[in-house]
Formats: structure tokens, C-alpha cells, sequence
């Protein structure tokens, strides 16, 4: 099957992706919750192939904890004018030894939101995908 994309449009390759990941602080954890989609902004960290990210007990991590879940990270360059968005899918499952994983990552697995957020979770992906929109006047 093939994927049309317009003109305009980049599919990125799995390093590319991974590459734009981990330079983004903050990206959106896509579950299902009481049969209904729902999204929650997360910092997170790229780890070893996977995407890490802390959490509170409550309901992010009930619908995220060993569930399928979708991950997505976009941003913009304005150098160039182009807009991406990358896309991983996976199971959520918790890491153990959260504050020796955590002492060694960057501080960017500190999440915004103040409050304790005991939990670790990694995203183990078993889908990956981004494109890259370029939007300047040529329409390169």
C-alpha cells in the first residue's frame, strides 16, 4: 500500500524522528480512558530506543500503564520554515528504580506540573512515524 503525500510534505525516516524526539522537551500521550480518547501533555526524555516520562498515580497513568498508548512530539523551524510532527506507538509499561533512572537522565524528565510524580513509565515502540511540512511561500 502505498502513502500519498503532497509536494510539500517530507515522510521522515526512524532516525530522523528519533533524532527531532530528542530534542523536544514535551510532547502528548494519546490513551484510552473510560472508552474515550484523551490526551495529556508529558515531559519526557528519549531512552535507549524508547520514550521515558514520569507521572502521578491517577488517571494518565491508569490508562497509560501497560496499555497500548500513541506518543506525539511536533514543533516548527522557522529557519526553514517547516513544521514537524512525529508519532510513536507502543506499550506504557513502568520502570523500576525511578529516582537512580531518573538521577541519570536530563532534567527535562523534571515534568512542568508541579507535584510529586513517583512513577516512571517507557514507551517501548512498536510503530514509528513522522513528516515534516514545509510551509513557506514557495511551497518547497
Amino acid at each position: 500500500m502505498s502513502t500519498l503525500v503532497s509536494a510539500n510534505t517530507e515522510v521522515l525516516t526512524t532516525d530522523a524522528c528519533w533524532r527531532l524526539l530528542d530534542d523536544s522537551p514535551v510532547g502528548r500521550l494519546a490513551v484510552v480512558r473510560g472508552g474515550e480518547p484523551d490526551i495529556f501533555p508529558v515531559n519526557y526524555v528519549v531512552d535507549h530506543g524508547g520514550i521515558l516520562f514520569r507521572t502521578a498515580a491517577g488517571p494518565k497513568l491508569a490508562a497509560a500503564r501497560d496499555h497500548v498508548v500513541a506518543f506525539e512530539a511536533d514543533g516548527y523551524t522557522a529557519q526553514d520554515g517547516s513544521a514537524w510532527s512525529v508519532v510513536v506507538k507502543g506499550v506504557a509499561r513502568p520502570v523500576g528504580e525511578v529516582d537512580a533512572v531518573a538521577a541519570l537522565r536530563s532534567a527535562r524528565l523534571d515534568p512542568w506540573q508541579s507535584g510529586a510524580k513517583p512513577w516512571l513509565l517507557r514507551i517501548d515502540p512498536t510503530f514509528v512515524t513522522g513528516r515534516r511540512v514545509h510551509v513557506g511561500a514557495d511551497g518547497r
